[in-house]
C-alpha cells in the first residue's frame, strides 16, 4: 500500500465507544492510515483502544500505527509503529526495525532534524515525519520546521514524508506541494462537526495539488 494521503492521529481524550465512532467517521471519508496515540492511558485500556481500532481498519481497507509502542503494535497484530525521540526499543532505531519485521511499518518523528532523518533512513524506516509545521494546539511548544526541509528529505532520502503540526485545509496545499505524501492530522481532523467530509476534503488535496503542478520538461515540449 502506498504511504500517501491523510493520517489521522487520535487524541488522548477519547473513550470508546466515542473513539470508534470519530474514527470510523473518518474511515468513511476515506483515511487510509490511522495512527492511534494516547499518551495518558494506562496499559491495559490502551491495548482494548487499539486492538478495537484495528479492528475497524481493517474492515475498511485502512492501516493501524500505533505511536511510540513497538510491543503494543506487535502484540496486536497492528500494521506498524511510528516512534518519537526516546521511544525507540533500547534506545534504538535499529532495534525498532528489527522488532518489527520487514512486512510492519516504521515511522520516525525527525522534528527539524534532518541528521534524525539520516538515521531514520539507514535504520530502514518506511516514512519520515517532519514538525510541527504550523503552531499546533496538540503540541503548542513544539519547534516549527520550514516547508523547506519536506522537500531537502524527500530529495536526500527518497522516502515517503509526512508532515504533522497545526495542519488545516488552507495551509495543507503549500505541505503538499513541497513534498508530504501524508499529512498527519489530530484536532483539526477529530474537533470539527463532520470528520468524514473534513477527511474527504484533506484527502482530496493530493489530486488538486498534482493537478496544479507545472508540467515535467517532456510534457511541456509536446
Amino acid at each position: 500500500m502506498k504511504l500517501s494521503g491523510l493520517y489521522a492521529i487520535t487524541l488522548d481524550d477519547y473513550l470508546l465507544p466515542r473513539l470508534s465512532a470519530l474514527v470510523q467517521a473518518a474511515l468513511k471519508g476515506g483515511t487510509p492510515f490511522v495512527q492511534y496515540r494516547n499518551k495518558t492511558a494506562s496499559k491495559p485500556l490502551r491495548r482494548a483502544q487499539a486492538a478495537e481500532l484495528l479492528r475497524i481498519c481493517h474492515a475498511a481497507g485502512a492501516k493501524l500505527i500505533i505511536n511510540d509502542d513497538v510491543w503494543l503494535a506487535i502484540e496486536i497484530g497492528a500494521d506498524g509503529a511510528h516512534i518519537g525521540r526516546d521511544d525507540a526499543p533500547g534506545g534504538s532505531l535499529a532495534a525498532a526495525r528489527n522488532a518489527l519485521g520487514p512486512n510492519r511499518i516504521l515511522g520516525v518523528s525527525c522534528y527539524a532534524d534532518l541528521g534524525r532523518a539520516a538515521e531514520a533512513a539507514e535504520a530502514k524506516a518506511d516514512y519520515l515525519a517532519f514538525g510541527a509545521m504550523y503552531p499546533s494546539t496538540t503540541k503548542p511548544n513544539a519547534v516549527l520546521a520550514p516547508l523547506e526541509i519536506l522537500t531537502e528529505a524527500k530529495q536526500r532520502f527518497g522516502l515517503p514524508i509526512a508532515a504533522i503540526g497545526g495542519i488545516t485545509p488552507e495551509n495543507a496545499p503549500a505541505v503538499i506541494a513541497a513534498g508530504a505524501d501524508l499529512l498527519a492530522v489530530a484536532s483539526n481532523l477529530f474537533d470539527v462537526m463532520d470528520i468524514q467530509t473534513r477527511a474527504k476534503i484533506f484527502g482530496d488535496l493530493f489530486s488538486s495539488v498534482a493537478a496544479k503542478a507545472p508540467q515535467n520538461t517532456q510534457n511541456a515540449t509536446r
